[in-house]
């Protein structure tokens, strides 16, 4: 493969002191006590491994992963941020975000140009998360934005209206965003036994409400050129979603989505959603086929939920794939990541040179 390997969803560990000391406004010239959680997760615990085989992982380190695993570039995403949507104060989510964004941008992405961050957004003060992402992006040099997939009641899902000024802006400055989940409150998996079940339906039930409500609501008719990635659920469930929505947009759109004017199939394979797959997953070829074969991304996920050894495997499996040809394992491992998030040639050649390519 000629091209670069671009990690579309990576991840940090959130340092909760040091990141509150970049939150500015009256709520930086306060005091928090580490006892109490910034995010506000689930219950579920989430951070135990077997001493020494866990990283948190600073700019040096992820740039020691990535060398050690054939990566040249990743998309830095949070981890116990993804619960920001559960906030109920819009003022301290935006101004959690605020704070995380700054972090970001002095602890990894000013680091390295092999470092890209993506602005956590507030989904419950939508103007100020606007106004955020296009600080983010003009003066910290972010690639897109990240709308969290689990919210609290208050919040809409994301085909409200009220989120269109994050559209509109997104299309302006000609960013993505990325619908990421990362807990399992109020998707109805209280009654669960055990963190597996909530892991594997987390992600996915998340991602089917706010795709189903952001097609039936318009979104992706009314802003044709916003690009859109839901990540961490696999991509097997794209085309399931596609027919199930295309069987329920014939037999009810007309009554009770009538804004909707063209099956959802359209904007499925219009080339503005994109998802990331598992590099076990066997429905590959068949989502690649169905949906189309350049918005299927590859993700790392490190350092999440595995210890450091068990990330070694992944790419030589996608890599020594005899189901997919040479010119799909570019697209998934390069070219969609790179028009996903719009990285210019200026980008890429920052990355060779910091590589020493």
């Amino acid at each position: 493969m000629a091209g670069l390997v671009i990690d579309a969803d990576g991840h940090v560990m959130e340092q909760h002191q040091d990141l509150f000391a970049h939150i500015k406004g009256n709520f930086g010239e306060m005091d928090w006590h580490s006892t109490w959680p910034i995010f506000d997760a689930d219950g579920w615990q989430r951070g135990l491994s077997r001493k020494g085989k866990r990283e948190d992982p600073d700019a040096e380190a992820w740039i020691r992963f990535q060398n050690e695993n054939g990566i040249d570039c990743a998309v830095l995403y949070p981890t116990s941020a993804l619960a920001l949507g559960m906030i109920q104060l819009p003022a301290w989510a935006s101004a959690l975000a605020q704070g995380y964004n700054d972090w970001l941008h002095h602890r990894f992405t000013s680091q390295t140009p092999r470092l890209k961050g993506v602005a956590l957004l507030a989904p419950q003060d939508p103007k100020a998360a606007a106004a955020e992402l296009r600080r983010s992006v003009k003066e910290l040099g972010f690639v897109g934005g990240l709308l969290p997939a689990v919210t609290n009641n208050r919040t809409p899902l994301y085909g409200s209206p009220i989120f269109h000024e994050i559209y509109d802006e997104a299309q302006r400055l000609d960013v993505p965003l990325a619908v990421h989940g990362g807990v399992s409150q109020n998707l109805g998996l209280d009654r669960v036994c055990s963190f597996l079940e909530a892991h594997l339906l987390e992600h996915p039930v998340a991602q089917m409400l706010q795709i189903s409500n952001m097609m039936f609501q318009g979104v992706f008719q009314e802003f044709p050129r916003l690009r859109v990635a839901f990540l961490e659920a696999g991509a097997g469930w794209a085309p399931f979603m596609m027919d199930r929505m295309e069987e329920d947009y014939e037999k009810f759109a007309a009554r009770l989505a009538p804004q909707l004017k063209s099956p959802p199939s359209k904007f499925f394979k219009s080339g503005n959603i994109f998802f990331t797959m598992e590099v076990e997953e066997r429905t590959t070829p068949y989502v690649l086929d169905m949906v189309r074969p350049d918005v299927i991304m590859w993700a790392s996920d490190f350092p999440h939920e595995r210890e450091r050894d068990q990330f070694g495997g992944d790419l030589p499996h996608l890599v020594g794939r005899k189901d997919l040809s040479e010119e799909t394992k570019q697209k998934i491992l390069f070219d969609n990541p790179t028009r996903f998030y719009r990285l210019s040639e200026a980008d890429i050649a920052a990355v060779k040179k910091s590589r020493g390519n």
